[in-house]
This record gives structure tokens, sequence and C-alpha cells, in this order.
């Protein structure tokens, strides 16, 4: 691991457990931040150990999301993000570079229209379903979130560079899920919420990357 590698962990690292005993959920909401920006971070160099991180992010925001009753995000982040660092791990390994880093993709137009399709009509299927759930909180904000999430996760196996649009998208909506969850004083909402600003920050970060490494591939 070079230098800017481990002094952006060991930063990560710092703020995480910083923030920890602020918060005071330095074991669950320390290790959820820690997971969350470095696997971001790491997914925007186009390293595969992101998948490694996002498992354990996944696992641990699954069971923050069920503590709060939303059961939307927990069912995505259990039962499909969680397997889907699995397959993006070993399909990165067949398309890295010189520099072990991933080969970025571009869209075509097609591919634009069938993804905001893709979002649009899930989102309403699946926020109607999670209405029914008497004890559900905000049905629609999460399930747009996790429909968009969903679709960045898929296109970021394949390489593609606007998954980072799309989860700059999903960012903004979470941060209105975890901030109105912080209103109403659900667990571990605060670090959730630190998660949402971190993924935010890093995201802005990935769209110029992957910009610049789509530009040297054409």
């Amino acid at each position: 691991m070079n230098k800017k590698y481990l002094t952006i962990t060991f930063c990560c690292l710092l703020f995480s457990i910083l923030t920890g005993f602020l918060t005071n959920d330095l074991l669950l909401g320390g290790t959820n931040l820690l997971t969350a920006l470095l696997c971001a971070y790491f997914a925007s160099e186009g390293k595969r150990s992101n998948y490694i991180l996002g498992l354990i992010n996944y696992l641990i925001s699954g069971y923050i999301s069920y503590q709060n009753q939303l059961y939307g995000l927990f069912f995505f982040y259990i039962f499909i993000f969680s397997p889907l660092q699995i397959q993006g791990f070993f399909s990165w390994k067949k398309n890295l570079n010189e520099q072990e880093s991933v080969k970025v993709r571009e869209f075509t137009f097609k591919n634009s229209i069938i993804i905001t399709l893709s979002c649009v009509i899930g989102s309403f299927i699946l926020g109607y379903i999670l209405s029914l759930i008497p004890s559900q909180r905000l049905a629609f904000m999460d399930a747009t979130s996790n429909c968009i999430n969903l679709c960045g996760v898929i296109l970021m196996i394949l390489r593609f560079k606007e998954s980072w649009w799309l989860w700059l998208m999903n960012n903004i909506i979470d941060l209105g899920i975890w901030i109105l969850t912080v209103i109403n004083g659900g667990t571990g909402s605060i670090m959730m919420l630190l998660v949402s600003i971190g993924y935010l920050l890093i995201n802005v970060y990935g769209i110029i990357k992957w910009n610049m490494e789509a530009k040297k591939n054409r």
C-alpha cells in the first residue's frame, strides 16, 4: 500500500474513532463509518479492496436499518448488496490494468434510458410494497434510495463511470432519510448521517477520478 492510501486510511480511522467517542457509538457506528469511507475511497481509486470493506459495511448498515424500521434498506443491504460485493470482487479481478486498478467504461444513450426507467418504475413498485408494512417508515424514500443504489452497485461491478452519478443522487436521498431519522431519535442514526455525508464527498471525487480514467481509455 502506497503512502497516499496509508494516509487516507489513517485519517479515516482517526476520524471514525473520534466520532465514535463523541456519539457514544464507537464499536458499531465507528466501524460502520470507517468501512463506509474506505470502501467509497478505494472504489473511487478502482481498487478491488473496496468490495471487502463494502461487505462489512452493508452487513452493519443492514442491522442499523432494521433497528430503525427501515425494512427496505435492511432487505437490500443484507440479501442483495452484500452478495453483490462478492460478485464485484471477482468480476473486477478480470478487468485490471497494469496499475492493478479497474478499467473504466462509459454509457451509451441506450444505457441511460434503460437505467432511468428501471429506477423510476422500481421505486414506485417497491415504495408501494413497503407502504403496506404497518411499521415501515419513509416508504417511498426508502424504495427510491434502494433502487438507485442497486443500479449504482451493478454499474460499478460492470465498471461504468456513471455509477458515481447514481450514487450522488442516492446520497442526497439518503441524507434526507437519516436527517429525518436523527430528528426522530433513531438508533445509530447520527453515525449513519455522517456516513452519508462522507459518501457524498467521496462520490464527488469518484466522479472526477473516473471521468479522467474514461478519457484515458478512449
